[in-house]
Parts: structure tokens; sequence; C-alpha cells
């Protein structure tokens, strides 16, 4: 099943959204021009527009025929708080922002599906074209839940899609089961007793028992998890004091915890806990803390991982579909979504061409030569999916 020949001709024109995107990116619950500019693409395009659902998220509503039957296609749209190291025309033009995870091509893909689709219409049923604001930490998938996502706008099943510069342009992959890890913060705050630097016997030391603490957590994998489980927890941050004269009164850990259930985030979270009182304790100190669960596990349904499967093979072959890759330790809110309708999250190959490098990188630019491929993905899930004869 190739690529339809009308989303070959809309390459050039993606790839000056993309572009366009690129060079205005808009950080979590920011993002008034990009949402603007994708809810008028979609009422020229002749789909239903409904904006301001999860703040600047919007979802566009396509029907054709009589049918009930339906599918949400969900991207993203923010971008990082990070200064772009590129050159290039497109590079962004604010201070600070950086589209630096291809959220600029997700949406782009899903603009070409929606067009040809508005187009085309050879589907009975209902499409929901989900553009989420906020997914990089800050809640954009439970803020368009919270709104009434699948009440306002029911989806029998779910896709997404995220790109992957470690795989060929022209692969996926697709994963049933867990795919992704769920994702924690945590914030510890010790209080101890301020001293001078030169008398400490006077004070009760929280740097002290800060650098025990975060020694002690390591525990938590190697002891605490069982060994078949998967589990990461990292201090990422540690903070005390001001002057070199001065044994503070607090100090502050802080970092992320991942697993690939919600049972084994909550037995990091309960020996976090015990582990920090009671070194704490110990000491003669008292320690908070704070466990946020900010990413639920992403866990494909199999019969819809499945149907993506064989919708990717359909577009690139068999060889071209990894069907078991390796778990990744990264989260993605869609997950949220996932918890809500059975759906799947699958990764898209970018990973050809010069000077490509992994996300979160200042020197990363999502690979337009992915645009017509991903725009193909979703328009064959829709038209296989609501066929008439499905």
């Amino acid at each position: 099943m190739p690529i339809p020949e009308s989303i070959v001709r809309l390459h050039a024109e993606m790839t000056g959204w993309r572009h366009d995107f690129h060079a205005h990116p808009e950080i979590g619950f920011e993002e008034t021009r990009t949402s603007g500019l994708i809810a008028d693409r979609l009422a020229a395009f002749g789909i239903e527009v409904q904006r301001g659902i999860g703040k600047t998220g919007l979802v566009g509503t396509l029907r054709c025929g009589g049918g009930s039957r339906s599918i949400g296609l969900r991207v993203d749209m923010d971008a990082l708080p990070m200064q772009e190291a590129n050159v290039f025309g497109h590079r962004s033009r604010y201070e600070g922002r950086m589209h630096a995870c291809g959220h600029d091509g997700h949406a782009t893909m899903l603009l070409g599906a929606a067009r040809y689709l508005a187009e085309t219409r050879n589907f009975e049923g209902i499409v929901h074209f989900i553009f989420q604001p906020a997914e990089e930490g800050v809640g954009g998938s439970l803020a368009m839940i919270a709104d009434g996502l699948f009440e306002r706008f029911p989806c029998d099943a779910v896709f997404s899609m995220h790109n992957r510069p470690s795989l060929p342009v022209g692969q996926f992959a697709v994963r049933a089961g867990p795919m992704m890890a769920g994702g924690a913060f945590f914030d510890i705050r010790i209080t101890g007793k301020g001293a001078h630097g030169a008398r400490p016997e006077s004070g009760v030391d929280p740097v002290l028992v800060a650098a025990h603490i975060a020694v002690a957590l390591q525990s938590i994998v190697s002891r605490n998890t069982p060994p078949v489980e998967t589990a990461v927890v990292s201090v990422t941050r540690i903070h005390a004091g001001d002057a070199y004269n001065v044994i503070p009164h607090t100090a502050h850990l802080a970092g992320t915890a991942r697993a690939f259930s919600r049972e084994v985030l909550g037995l990091i979270e309960s020996s976090m806990k015990r582990i920090a009182s009671g070194v704490a304790e110990a000491f003669g100190a008292s320690a908070e803390v704070d466990f946020r669960i900010q990413f639920a596990p992403a866990v494909n349904d199999t019969r819809q991982a499945e149907f993506a499967a064989r919708i990717c093979a359909d577009l690139v072959g068999e060889d071209n579909v990894e069907r078991n890759p390796p778990l990744i330790m990264a989260s993605d809110d869609f997950s949220f979504m996932l918890e809500k309708v059975p759906g799947c999250h699958i990764n898209i190959g970018t990973g050809s061409g010069e000077g490509v490098c992994e996300v979160h990188n200042p020197s990363y630019d999502f690979n337009d030569a992915a645009l017509p491929l991903g725009a193909a993905f979703f328009a064959r899930a829709v038209e296989t999916r609501l066929s008439a004869q499905a």
C-alpha cells in the first residue's frame, strides 16, 4: 500500500508548515499562535473545530456517512524551554525556546492527514484530530481529559506517534503492552539546625543528611524493586547554603523516578519516604518528600498495537516494522489517554540525513523526509478502521 499520491504532493506544503512551527516555538500552555494556525487550517479544510480544550488544546472533528464508529488521532504541539544551536533559516525566532523534540513535525503530519481525509472522505464514521498542548511534563494530556475530552469526543480507539532519530526514515517501531516508562518528579526538603561552619557540633548539618539520603535512595532499585522489573531513581539536583562559613538550616534534593507500572512507582514512593525520613531522623534532622507522578506508564492495547503494526507494514513492508522494540525509559503523557481509551503509541523513524541527533538536543531538527509517511499512517489508520467493510 503506497503513500497516497495526494499526500506525496503535499510534501512541500507540509514542509513549509513544519518550518513555520519550528521558527515560532511555544512552550506548554502558551501555544496560542500554534493552535490558532492549526485551527484555521482545519476549518479551511472543512473540519469542525473546538478550541480551548485543556487551555490551548483543540480538537477537529470530521464526519463521513451516518456511522457512529470513531477514532482519535493525537499529536503534541509544545516546544522546550531551551536555546537552539542551529543556524538554518527556520531556526527558532525566540530566545530560550526550541522545538527540540519534534512536536512541530508531529502536528504537521496530522494536519497533512486531516487535509487528505477531508478531501477524499474514504471512510464511514467519525475522526477526532486531537492537538494536545503541554506534553513536556506540565500536564497537557490531563488538562484535556479534565475538560471532558473523551466525553465530548468519544473514541473507540486512539493512536499517537513520536519520531525516533535512532530509527531510519521508512521504518516504524510498534510494541504491544508497556512501551514507555511512567515518570515522577520528587523533592526532598531536609530541615536540620543551622550553625557556624567552624562549630558543626552546635548544629545539625542538613548537607551531610542530604548526601546520605542521595546514596541510600540508590538501594530502592537494587534492593526494594523486584529484579524482573525495570526502574530508575535519579537525584538530579542538590542545593543547600549560600556561604562558605555557614552550615545551612535546610537542604533540598530533587530528581526523577521511572518505572513501567503504577505499582512499581508506588513502591518507589513509599520506599523513598521511608528512607528519607529514617536517614534524617538518625542524624537528628527531619525530611519531607513530595513525590509527583507526571506521566503514567504508556501501555499499548494489544489489539490496537497489532492493528497499528499492520498499517505500518502495509506502508513500508513487514521487514521495516520493528514489532518488539526495546522498552523506553523516557515518558509521554499520551499515557493518560491510553488509561481512558484503548489505543497505541508508535515510533516513526526520522534518523537519516546529515546532522541527525537525538531529541532534547540544541542541534535537533525534525527530518522532513518523514512527513508524508507519518501523514499516510494516520490516514490509512482511519480508512482501514472506518472502512465500510470493517
